[in-house]
């Protein structure tokens, strides 16, 4: 009755049901990791939004990793720029999604080393061969605000850190890259500033992460589920239906054979 299921298309299909089984429950997992990644990120984000800003200096120092848990934590610094050492970060984005620079000043701490801090946002100028045109920030000592982050790489981020660049810009925010360049001490991670603003929002603060959303990972992950039960469900329809399609056949043959002669 079953025979047909043993030929070559038959065994094929099957097989390929047994394959997309065991691969759509996985793709299912992938999702659901992304989601459960991205809610358990979401609470970092907002338990150190909402924390009360501590010294840098407490969290982090001179070739330390920032680990992800303290990734956006608050933090404070008082020091005073070093403009003579500013450089700026190629192809980062405003939040409009123009395409400029990020502007990265080392910061003297008092009586301590070197933090970097990301300003914000200034345009390209129209060419990004020539350094952007900058407004200084306050002279003489300053206290701010900001978010601690990590050092920058490129298998973090995607980006290539290429070089030859013109002077003064970069391509990633490295401590260590900074450090080099300066001959002095400097604090591992750097600081997003958001706080003092510019009087003319210029460069413009960089936007507090979104973490509200969670995404679409978990409808993904229940849609490669309902896939994978559809697989079986949908090779049985087929099979019965190939066994309809077959009896009708036998029927039709049958009654189209001649009676046999009588004499």
């Amino acid at each position: 009755m079953y025979r047909f299921l043993l030929s070559r298309q038959w065994v094929l299909v099957t097989l390929l049901a047994l394959v997309l089984i065991p691969t759509m429950i996985e793709l299912g997992f992938w999702q659901l990791h992304r989601h459960q990644h991205r809610v358990a990120q979401n609470t970092v984000i907002a338990d150190n939004l909402k924390a009360k800003p501590v010294p840098v200096t407490a969290l982090t120092s001179p070739g330390h990793t920032v680990p992800h848990a303290q990734y956006w934590r608050r933090v404070t610094a008082t020091g005073t720029y070093d403009t003579a050492h500013e450089v700026v970060v190629r192809r980062r984005t405003a939040a409009d999604g123009r395409v400029g620079y990020h502007v990265l000043t080392p910061f003297v701490l008092d009586g301590g080393p070197t933090v970097l801090i990301n300003r914000g946002w200034v345009p390209d100028n129209g060419s990004q061969t020539e350094f952007p045109r900058i407004p200084a920030p306050p002279k003489g000592e300053v206290t701010i605000t900001g978010r601690l982050m990590a050092d920058q790489t490129t298998a973090a981020s995607g980006i290539k850190d290429v070089k030859g660049l013109p002077p003064r810009q970069v391509m990633l925010i490295s401590s260590a890259q900074q450090q080099k360049a300066l001959g002095r001490p400097v604090l591992g991670g750097y600081i997003e500033q958001t706080a003092p603003e510019s009087p003319d929002d210029s460069p413009e603060l960089i936007p507090a992460p979104d973490h509200s959303s969670i995404g679409p990972h978990m409808a993904y992950a229940v849609q490669w589920w309902l896939f994978t039960a559809g697989v079986p469900v949908g090779w049985v329809i087929l099979v019965r239906r190939e066994k309809r399609d077959r009896a009708e056949a036998a029927a039709k043959a049958g009654a189209a054979e001649p009676a046999p002669a009588t004499a």
